[in-house]
């Protein structure tokens, strides 16, 4: 059946399309009363938000900022957790023909300083939490002219609502081009300095195929979102919170301090909600409770790192539905997908190429490498959710491509049948005595203990074999340690392979992870 929804498929691009307008302003004329968030704060109350309401507040916003001479190309940068006034900025700076720049809430004052001056952002909207930081910032931003809080703070500082508040006249939607910037987001930095990816309107129509295909048939009636991953990050933003909003499907804004499985059990089952984009880290987490679901959940989505068919097993039994795997890269997301009813169940593997992508393998010498052998994940260009380019890196841009196709870096296996397996990423490749070993099938076979919370692979020098193997792991609170190492080294040789045994397993207190979630084997390394 995916096959047959593959070869049907075609994209229906606009020559003009305005991220703001489709995903805000075209519900809020036809149904403004329509359920667009609810916002869950911290203190247990709840505030529902309408289409109608997000327009009024983002038109008004569009005309503070360009009282502040916003316009056209500024960048906006938007440092909150999930809330309402994520999307209000992101409208607001769209409708201007503006670049909206998501910036995570957990940053440090190093990390935000260098998105801010390499994107050269103009405002930025943030709250009481992170403003501190910034204001301290502010002298060695030279592009930034306006600030606002979305709580109160002092001048020069703008309370947004105030704002909203006193804004008058009749805003505009910018008459955009398909392919003109809409967004930028930064890398997580898993393979170097982070690099602000800039992307067109049109990116969020390429989201779509994927969240179709892999939420069932999104949208149904009754569907309600979640995820807890930051709307800061293309996962959180471009895999639940954006597609929502276009679909006309209601969705929670609650963005934990720190993610509590228990309390994702119950904010599912309290609020019905009914689809979900989980990364790995929070589906181990919530595995290693014990929990299960009252009311069975629609569809799930997952990517960041492989789950492994123990994971992924767990979790349609403890949440209700299908746990559908999902792969992409902040330059061009989601492009493969592994689902539950369109297609045959291949545990371990990531699945097919989404339709309207053509994805390729290709050797070191940029030839297709054929069926089980290891190659580069490239995509066909163009394609609408690709990227535009990097901010102010021309060569590294130019890198990215290749005769015609988008190098993605990350290493897979394609068998006979179709079905892709990730191997990690180029630099994470351990060669050891002839054989390319990616982490990714002994990291899953590790995880798949039952008293190990997370595992990651590297290669470690040796002087006979070039590289071997080395585990590491998290294992659940209480276990023993005495005898693990041994059971883990014998289930990789009995399950995954004796080339793929690792020479030593060591245990680790906290796994390094990128603010993403994805495990940092770089750091690792360094150890």
């Amino acid at each position: 059946r995916w096959d047959t929804i593959r070869a049907g498929f075609r994209w229906r691009l606009p020559t003009r399309f305005n991220i703001a307008r489709a995903a805000c302003d075209d519900w809020a004329v036809r149904a403004p009363e329509r359920l667009a968030i609810t916002h869950l704060d911290g203190g247990g109350s709840a505030q529902d938000w309408t289409y109608g309401q997000i327009k009024n507040a983002s038109d008004a916003l569009s005309l503070a900022l360009a009282d502040q001479g916003v316009g056209a190309g500024d960048r906006v940068a938007i440092c909150l957790p999930q809330h309402p006034a994520v999307i209000i900025a992101h409208s607001a700076a769209m409708k201007l023909g503006a670049i909206s720049l998501p910036l995570f809430t957990l940053f440090g004052s190093q990390a935000l300083a260098y998105r801010l001056n390499d994107s050269g952002a103009k405002v930025v909207v943030t709250d009481a939490v992170q403003l501190d930081r910034i204001m301290a910032l502010r002298g060695d931003l030279p592009n930034l002219t306006s600030m606002y809080s979305i709580d109160r703070a002092p001048q020069p500082v703008l309370n947004l609502w105030d704002e909203i508040g006193r804004a008058h006249g009749r805003a505009a939607v910018a008459d955009t081009d398909a392919d003109d910037p809409a967004m930028m987001i930064y890398t997580s930095g898993t393979t170097g300095p982070p690099k602000g990816v800039l992307h067109a309107h049109r990116f969020l129509i390429g989201h779509l195929p994927s969240i179709e295909t892999t939420h069932e048939g999104f949208p149904q009636p009754r569907d309600r979102g979640w995820t807890p991953a930051d709307w800061a990050w293309i996962g959180g933003l471009m895999d639940m919170a954006m597609p929502c909003l276009y679909y006309g499907v209601p969705q929670i804004a609650h963005r934990m301090a720190k993610f509590e499985p228990e309390a994702a059990f119950r904010l599912i089952d309290d609020w019905r909600v009914r689809n979900l984009f989980l990364p790995p880290t929070a589906l181990k987490l919530m595995r290693a409770t014990g929990g299960r679901l009252k009311t069975p959940v629609r569809s799930v989505s997952s990517g960041g790192e492989s789950l492994g068919a123990d994971l992924t097993q767990w979790g349609h039994e403890a949440l209700g539905g299908p746990i559908n795997e999902i792969y992409g890269q902040t330059e061009c997301n989601l492009i493969m997908a592994h689902t539950g009813t369109t297609m045959a169940r291949r545990p371990g593997t990531m699945g097919k190429p989404v339709p309207g992508f053509e994805v390729a393998l290709m050797g070191n010498g940029g030839a297709p490498v054929g069926p089980g052998e290891m190659g580069e994940i490239a995509v066909k260009t163009p394609n609408p959710v690709m990227f535009l380019r990097y901010w102010n890196k021309p060569e590294s841009t130019a890198a990215k491509y290749q005769d015609g196709w988008l190098m993605t870096g990350d290493l897979a296996v394609a068998g006979d049948d179709g079905y892709f397996t990730f191997h990690g990423r180029d630099d994470d490749v351990i060669n050891s005595a002839g054989y390319r070993i990616g982490p990714t099938e002994i990291e899953n076979c590790l995880t798949g203990d039952d008293d190990v919370m997370m595992a990651a692979v590297i290669g470690v020098p040796d002087p006979v074999r070039g590289q071997v193997v080395k585990g590491f792991v998290t294992l659940r609170d209480g276990v023993d340690w005495a005898g693990m190492e041994a059971r883990l080294i014998d289930r990789v040789r009995i399950l995954a392979g004796a080339h793929l045994v690792p020479r030593s397993v060591e245990r680790i207190a906290e796994m390094p992870m990128t603010a993403t979630g994805k495990i940092m084997r770089r750091e690792l390394r360094r150890r």
